[in-house]
């Protein structure tokens, strides 16, 4: 699988969806994720990131606008100890809960599927993150319809020992801007990270559609020292 430019991922795809990116800087110090959400609907809009503890969850940027709150409101990253849990809705705490209970990342998700959201049936997208002693691996999830049936769910799981510097894995919900929508096919794909936040930041943000972007989340992790740095983006402010 080649190396592709995650802003021409970005910039050529107006409605990704939601999606996570998790890699290693070119340098090889630091782990990195970042998770942004878009939308097409004023309910889907109507959100900002905050920061909750060590993680984010969304929070409605107007409440008096705030329609129904099951698929958008939710935290999307959680600290588990030397883990860090990105999803695109409430699994998230599916996952804590089961790692919590020494269940693995794959076991914990046996219990959700895919939103009940039809026709789209917006895939569920999570990453888990292990960081120990300057060692970094991660994983990748999604859950999705078999082609649009509700009735058959498929399970997918990546698993990355040891990542290479300089690349991440990119995975979003939707494969085109459609009607309906189309999921996420394939092994997450294989991206260019930077070593520098702020430069990494701004061309995510830069690149993702004007009109249907919403909110980014960045963090860049020292894998020797564990300091944490963050970057949140809310296009309502």
């Amino acid at each position: 699988m080649n190396i592709l430019s995650l802003e021409n991922e970005l910039r050529s795809n107006p409605y990704p969806g939601r999606g996570i990116v998790i890699g290693k800087t070119p340098d090889g110090t630091k782990a990195v994720t970042a998770y942004f959400i878009m939308g097409r609907s004023a309910n889907s809009r109507n959100r900002i990131f905050v920061t909750d503890g060590d993680g984010i969850r969304t929070q409605a940027f107007d409440p008096s606008k705030l329609e129904d709150p099951s698929l958008i409101i939710y935290a999307p990253v959680r600290v588990l100890g030397n883990k860090i849990i990105v999803t695109n809705g409430d699994q998230t705490d599916t996952i804590y809960e089961g790692m919590d209970r020494q269940l693995t990342f794959e076991q914990s998700l046996r219990s959700r599927t895919f939103e009940p959201d039809g026709p789209n049936y917006t895939p569920r997208i999570s990453g888990i993150m292990h960081m120990e002693k300057g060692a970094f691996n991660f994983a990748m999830s999604i859950l999705k319809t078999n082609n649009g049936d509700p009735a058959s769910c498929g399970r997918f799981t990546f698993a990355y020992e040891n990542p290479a510097a300089g690349e991440g894995r990119f995975i979003h919900t939707y494969a085109e801007n459609s009607e309906p929508l189309k999921s996420f096919e394939g092994e997450p794909k294989r991206v260019d990270i930077l070593d520098d936040i702020d430069d990494f930041t701004n061309m995510v943000w830069s690149s993702l559609n004007e009109e249907n972007k919403v909110s980014l989340f960045v963090r860049y992790i020292d894998l020797e020292s564990g300091s944490v740095q963050t970057r949140i983006m809310n296009k309502n402010q």
